[in-house]
């Protein structure tokens, strides 16, 4: 008689805990009113995963989609309890020894910006990710780490932690670290580090990712950045491949201090935005003077749509309805003309320095 192999029995041990899981979750949510819209999403999943059998998709094609969904589905529950804590997606070379100054100024960074309330996310490997990681300390670190081909540990400072995910993909590792951001911090770095401020960058500037500060941060009298942002300038402004206003969407600095205040800055007024139809809804921690919003509109007329107004109102109807812990928050409310992100981020400024 064949002895069942181990791969079998993890295989049978997966389906009884998905029975298991099926028995006890669908009762508990058909039962429940308030998640109606969230179970009609996931139906919705549901369907679409039945169709790839309808489309004869491959067994590769599968498992790629189950290990995404899988792997997200519990980086989601990782940072449910800490939706509402403010989070710096952290960047820089793997390959930072704890000697240089690229180092330190990471660490002290993070060190900072942790004592202002926020929280950081690195990849949670060593060099930069470490430093940062040292500095918020781990009870305001999470680590979001990536199996390679050539092992990345995660640091001492993560390892073992409940807010360590290990990823299969980059491109859920990548979903996450800008999912979960109010803010990006990067500091030098290679490929993967250029990847991930090009990203950020571009997600903005296409108004595919919600406005957030930028940072770039050097050492004192360092160049890396700097060298960048010439580059920048000089080949893409200059070029005309980007617009004058799109150097607003991000900062460079060797200065530590600097960089936090951007971050915490940004926040200061604006709290958050959201689309909400062809209006454009700007969230604010307190009101603003009416005069203000009225030189806001002309000011910043080239964002509107022909006949549009910036109105200071309270939250729109579907906002009650699908966030309604936000609900008592001011807000900016105009049409956008989408395409300048430049430009309303120099509006976000406007509001954060003169309110």
């Amino acid at each position: 008689m064949a002895v069942p192999s181990e791969k079998t029995e993890r295989s049978k041990a997966r389906g009884r805990r998905r029975r298991d899981v099926l028995g006890e979750l669908l009762p508990r949510i058909q039962g429940d009113r308030s998640l109606a819209r969230e179970e009609a999403f996931v139906r919705e999943m549901v369907e679409t995963a039945l169709k790839l059998l309808r489309d004869g998709a491959g067994t590769g094609d599968l498992k790629l989609l189950n290990a995404a969904l899988r792997e997200l589905r519990y980086a989601f529950k990782v940072f449910a309890p800490y939706r509402h804590v403010r989070k710096v997606s952290c960047f820089g070379s793997a390959r930072t020894e704890a000697t240089v100054p690229a180092y330190k100024t990471a660490r002290e960074f993070a060190h900072q910006i942790a004592d202002r309330g926020y929280m950081v996310i690195t990849g949670g490997g060593d060099g930069i990710m470490r430093a940062c990681q040292e500095g918020a300390g781990r009870e305001r670190s999470f680590g979001a780490n990536i199996r390679l081909p050539f092992e990345q540990s995660a640091n001492e400072f993560i390892s073992n932690d409940p807010k360590l995910v290990t990823f299969r993909y980059f491109f859920t590792r990548k979903l996450m670290f800008v999912k979960e951001a109010d803010a990006v911090a990067l500091f030098p770095g290679g490929f993967g580090t250029m990847d991930e401020g090009f990203e950020v960058l571009t997600l903005i500037q296409t108004g595919k990712g919600r406005p957030l500060p930028i940072v770039f941060v050097d050492s004192p009298r360092g160049t890396f950045w700097k060298t960048w942002l010439r580059y920048v300038e000089d080949h893409l402004l200059r070029k005309k491949l980007i617009s004058q206003s799109d150097l607003s969407l991000f900062k460079v600095t060797t200065s530590v201090e600097e960089a936090v205040e951007e971050i915490t800055g940004f926040y200061r007024v604006y709290h958050s935005s959201r689309n909400v139809g062809p209006k454009f809804v700007m969230r604010l921690t307190r009101p603003i003077p009416p005069a203000l919003v009225a030189e806001l509109g002309r000011e910043f007329k080239d964002l509107l749509a022909p006949g549009g107004d910036i109105v200071q109102t309270h939250a729109l109807a579907e906002e009650r309805e699908q966030e309604p812990e936000l609900s008592d928050l001011p807000r900016l409310v105009f049409p956008l003309l989408w395409g300048q992100p430049g430009r309303l981020r120099q509006l976000i400024d406007r509001v954060n320095r003169e309110a």
